[in-house]
């Protein structure tokens, strides 16, 4: 990925982020933008975000980005001058919850023992 396509991801995350943590703040309290991946030519953006809580936030947060995505494009285009204002889709990044159970998981696991542990015969 060339630096400048890097500074452009990071320029609309740090953007969007704050467009939806001020003017929206009441319903994305539990929603974090993760990354974003803007193709080469900038005409598309994916927006990656994860979400605290249940899936049903999940859902909520889906159906808060439908509503407000034109809004969140407009804003953007205020704040960030670019060739092109790409085209946003929003898409649920699994990978930070499915960190958190990996997390737990490897949490829940009983430590060996020195005595436990046996060493190999060769």
């Amino acid at each position: 990925m060339s630096q400048r396509i890097t500074r452009v991801n990071e320029l609309v995350k740090r953007v969007i982020s704050q467009i939806i943590h001020t003017q929206y703040r009441d319903e994305t309290v539990y929603i974090t933008i993760t990354d974003v991946s803007t193709a080469p030519d900038l005409r598309t953006a994916r927006i990656f975000y994860s979400v605290l809580g249940d899936p049903i936030k999940g859902r909520e947060a889906g159906q808060f980005f439908a509503r407000h995505k034109t809004e969140i494009k407009r804003q953007l285009g205020k704040a960030v001058t670019l060739k092109y204002l790409p085209h946003l889709e929003f898409v649920l990044d699994p990978s930070v919850e499915r960190g958190i159970k990996l997390i737990n998981f490897m949490n829940e696991l009983e430590p060996l023992d020195d005595d436990d542990q046996e060493i190999p015969a060769h």
